[in-house]
């Protein structure tokens, strides 16, 4: 997939036209997430790395394609925020320092099933010790992507439990404008694999 030229050509109909609903949800309460570190990767050129940026998170912005990167670095230069911008794959970059947060809407999704398993590496590498993977699994219910579907039977395999905590509680549904929906889970970050 040449995602570069998607949005050089502004052919991004996964965009949505706002936050995702599942943002307000996670964020608009008293979780607050001032002051915490927070990768966002594949970041393209939605709104909620801004959003996390203007309720005090320090947000890095993390995507393969330069106009995606330079589009972000646009909206947090007209906002007055700041943030920081990587413009790489997930093979080729690790934080310095392991992040609080993982805000994951769009990426995993994006890739090639056959990739996931890196992307949970990458997950596991990038958060700290109990640090929270706020997740939006991707339900297209079809094959093919991207999107591309992410069932949650194949998602808790990738995401195991002597890797990751999953919550006991129901996930939030966010409908998507293209007929699909995502199911949303806050994963934990387990000390280390068991």
């Amino acid at each position: 997939m040449d995602w570069e030229q998607r949005f050089k050509d502004n052919d991004t109909p996964w965009q949505r036209p706002g936050l995702n609903p599942a943002f307000a949800e996670w964020f608009g309460g008293a979780a607050g997430i001032g002051g915490l570190t927070v990768l966002v990767p594949g970041c393209g050129t939605a709104p909620e790395p801004l959003a996390l940026a203007r309720l005090g998170a320090a947000v890095t912005c993390l995507d393969v394609a330069p106009t995606a990167i330079a589009r972000q670095q646009e909206a947090f230069a007209t906002a007055g925020e700041r943030a920081t911008f990587v413009l790489s794959g997930l093979d080729g970059w690790r934080p310095d320092q392991a992040v609080d947060v993982i805000y994951e809407q769009t990426c995993l999704c994006a890739i090639s099933p056959k990739l996931r398993p890196d992307y949970e590496r990458f997950a596991f590498d990038s958060l700290k010790p109990g640090g929270r993977l706020f997740a939006l699994f991707m339900q297209t219910g079809v094959r093919g992507g991207p999107p591309y579907d992410c069932p949650l039977d194949d998602m808790r395999a990738l995401f195991p439990a002597n890797r990751w905590r999953w919550p006991a509680a129901a996930p939030l549904r966010a409908d998507h404008h293209r007929g699909s929906h995502e199911l949303g889970f806050v994963l934990e970050r387990e000390q280390a694999s068991r």
